[in-house]
């Protein structure tokens, strides 16, 4: 068996779509650019060699259309990333992921299954383990708990390590992390994969004694030991919460988690001042700053009596954008874990995008700033995968079935004569016709373009690749008297090109 079949093998999923990625150059911050394609049909491998030589990178997408999936991957996307301390932290968690280095220099942990499973129960489970590693927010592969197969809908790709395999920066480490070449990465594969009834053994959510009715963020925080960073910041939460929990002694309370949780202990003054804090006013959550959102669960948060509550938010976990090439183009959002299809107008709209959400997935986000909004969609557009779609999905590829039935259809002149009626005529290898019967028969059958003379002329002239397209034609009336008209023409087209079958509508040609 080839390294390509195996590399193959280890990332099963989609049968019906693959992805694939150009990179560019390193941006400042050390970001590689990147384009990213999904291309329709299985992935082979012979793509997949081509992806190991170097040629094209591929991407797998881990959801089936029965939305199910083998594999899945947390993408975490820090750039100095310690990959030594994740691989401790890794094993110290006792996590069945197999860690990557990414071609930015981050990290792709996958997780492998022996077995084929919901991909909406793979996600709960790589969520989990994103918030034990600290790294709450990463993307998460799948990307959505189930595809509008019906839609049009492939899903999303992560890219398969091990491109330009020789000399490659995306390879697997080891326990002792140490680059595995793609050989020692394939046998290891099939022994990293893991039954369901392993991730249920798994305990991921910290300690059982504390903060079980609290913020999910201070029992990970406190779940594999004390607190020696960012100590401040973290009494203070402490603080909200015991305010919360124990309104008639919780300066005490207070007091004994700082013994019990910090190391070292603040000082008398230093706790103190955090005390006098929390007396003077009722402080929230600070859910957004370190260390606390990098271990955020603010679905779970919002269940716990003395967490967030219903005070949070509706605010939407808003994932990735796949842009589809169709005209008009159509766009798909993960929106907590679930697609949303939204037109450019529900995408450009706040307003029309939360009506979206509310009418697809029964969800109603909050409202943001209008800057958020708009950098938030200008940052998933520069990251957005593209979706191909059919020719016949185009407009370009509609208006040119279009013009061949024209061309071809049973309404034909016989004579240069008859072109004065719209109809178009077969002259030594061209057809030629009158501008007007042509925009005719787009009216009639309600392409856009039929308002947008200066496309369809762009359009014809691409067919004739660049060469003269238009001018004037002589004919011989039946009166005997001679005259001209004003006539576009394309190559004559093959009757087997057609491959739409257009009804002829009456009346459809000017007289």
């Amino acid at each position: 068996m080839s390294l390509a079949s195996r590399l193959l093998a280890a990332f099963e999923g989609s049968k019906a779509a693959y992805g694939e990625t150009t990179v560019g150059r390193i941006g400042r911050k050390g970001k590689a650019e990147a384009k990213s394609f999904i291309r329709r049909g299985q992935m082979t491998e012979e793509l997949v060699q081509q992806h190991i030589d170097g040629v094209q990178g591929v991407g797998a997408i881990p959801i089936t259309q029965e939305n199910t999936c083998r594999f899945g991957a947390l993408d975490i996307d820090v750039y100095d990333l310690d990959h030594r301390a994740l691989q401790e932290k890794l094993q110290k968690l006792k996590l069945p992921l197999v860690h990557f280095r990414t071609k930015s220099g981050g990290a792709h942990l996958f997780l492998f299954m022996q077995d084929w499973h919901p991909a909406s129960l793979i996600r709960e489970y790589l969520t989990e383990m994103s918030i034990a590693l600290g790294f709450s927010g990463c993307e998460i592969f799948p990307k959505q708990d189930a595809l509008l197969v019906e839609r049009g809908d492939l899903g999303n790709f992560i890219n398969m390590p091990y491109f330009t395999a020789d000399q490659t920066t995306r390879y697997a480490f080891n326990k002792n992390a140490e680059a595995l070449e793609l050989e020692e990465f394939l046998d290891m594969v099939e022994t990293s994969r893991v039954a369901l009834s392993e991730l249920d053994a798994l305990d991921l959510s910290g300690s059982k004694e504390y903060f079980t009715d609290g913020p999910p963020c201070l029992r990970i925080l406190v779940a594999t030991g004390c607190v020696s960073e960012m100590r401040n910041n973290t009494m203070l939460q402490m603080g909200v919460y015991a305010k919360s929990k124990y309104p008639d002694n919780w300066e005490r309370e207070v007091e004994n988690m700082n013994r019990i949780f910090m190391e070292p202990p603040l000082d008398s003054k230093e706790l103190l001042g955090i005390i006098k804090q929390l007396q003077k006013k009722d402080y929230f959550y600070t859910c957004n700053i370190e260390p606390f959102c990098s271990v955020c669960d603010k679905d779970l948060c919002r269940t716990k009596k003395f967490g967030v509550g219903g005070d949070s938010e509706s605010k939407a976990q808003v994932g990735g954008l796949t842009v589809v090439l169709s005209e008009p183009r159509l766009y798909f959002m993960d929106v907590n874990g679930k697609r949303v299809e939204l037109n450019v107008d529900q995408l450009h709209n706040q307003s029309l995008w939360q009506k979206s959400c509310l009418a697809q997935i029964d969800f109603m986000p909050s409202t943001m700033k209008a800057q958020d909004w708009t950098g938030m969609v200008n940052r998933m557009l520069s990251q957005a995968t593209f979706q191909e779609v059919p020719r016949e999905l185009t407009l370009t590829g509609q208006f040119e079935e279009l013009l061949k039935s024209y061309c071809n259809g049973s309404a034909q002149a016989y004579d240069a004569a008859e072109l004065e009626t719209g109809k178009p005529w077969h002259d030594d290898g061209k057809v030629k016709f009158k501008i007007e019967g042509l925009v005719n028969f787009l009216k009639n059958r309600s392409h856009p373009w039929a308002e947008n003379r200066a496309k369809i002329q762009e359009e014809i002239k691409r067919i004739n690749s660049g060469e003269e397209f238009n001018g004037r034609q002589r004919f011989k009336s039946g009166e005997g008297k001679w005259g001209t008209v004003r006539v576009w023409w394309v190559p004559v087209f093959a009757e087997d090109d057609i491959e739409l079958s257009i009804e002829e509508i009456n009346n459809d040609i000017p007289f």
